[in-house]
């Protein structure tokens, strides 16, 4: 992948002063400065490299590799090889984390044509299948299409919380996955918290508490650094999912 060296900065501000789904960057490019949010991602997928340079080297990421290694521990412990499984990647983006997954079959999904675009043109070998879809409303034709890749395994990594996936998306691709498959995710610490009454925040607490997923491993990680040097910790689970999330719980769901 050809690594463009692109001019970025962060902004003076107070210390806590922006939320993490408020955070900017400055980008200085052709004679103009463009102040870019951090979830503009296809302002960000776009430009070649962008992506790694802000998330992976300035904020130094963790969280592709961590949940990659616990996941693999995880199932070694069990007797299960990563790469006996298919799996579907949620919230692909340009592909850091399917490019990581040895498995036997690797299917992203996104809702972004510019994610998809921005992983053929950095790591078109990341995954058999790359799908740009609305996964909190699938079509029954794609639905079908995805079901026959036999899928026993999800991740989604760095991209539930702050509006990006909601958890209705969440919720239908989980029960894409076959009965005793895995499931790899994380999620920012203060959506465990009990004031955290969000859609998402609840779907979890309801994995964490029913029969639809067995624990294996949960864990509090440093996920990376914020614009002004704190450290933003995150929780990963690995799990082993028992049934489909009731269609009770789905219909309490929000959809965006």
């Amino acid at each position: 992948m050809f690594k463009q060296v692109h001019n970025i900065s962060f902004p003076i501000s107070e210390p806590h002063a922006l939320g993490q789904d408020e955070a900017y960057f400055l980008l200085k490019e052709d004679g103009r400065e463009l102040k870019i949010r951090f979830h503009d991602y296809d302002q960000i997928y776009d430009r070649p490299g962008l992506y790694e340079q802000l998330f992976y080297q300035r904020l130094r990421c963790a969280s592709p590799r961590k949940a990659r290694d616990l996941l693999t521990k995880v199932l070694q412990d069990n007797r299960v090889e990563l790469n006996e499984l298919r799996v579907l990647d949620l919230g692909a983006g340009n592909g850091m984390v399917g490019e990581l997954l040895d498995a036997a079959r690797v299917v992203g999904v996104d809702i972004s044509e510019s994610a998809r675009k921005a992983c053929e043109r950095d790591r078109p070998d990341a995954y058999d299948a790359y799908y740009v879809a609305d996964m909190s409303r699938p079509d029954a034709e794609m639905s079908a299409e995805m079901k026959s890749w036999k899928l026993d395994c999800l991740t989604c990594i760095a991209a539930l919380g702050f509006g990006d996936i909601p958890a209705m998306a969440f919720a239908n691709a989980f029960n894409l996955i076959r009965p005793e498959g895995w499931v790899a995710f994380n999620i920012k610490e203060t959506f465990l918290q009990e004031s955290d009454r969000s859609g998402f925040s609840m779907l979890v607490k309801h994995l964490l508490v029913s029969d639809t997923l067995q624990v294996h491993h949960l864990e509090r990680y440093k996920h990376r650094i914020s614009i002004d040097g704190r450290a933003l910790f995150y929780y990963v689970l690995i799990g082993r999912k028992e049934a489909d999330i009731p269609a009770g719980i789905l219909s309490s769901l929000p959809r965006s």
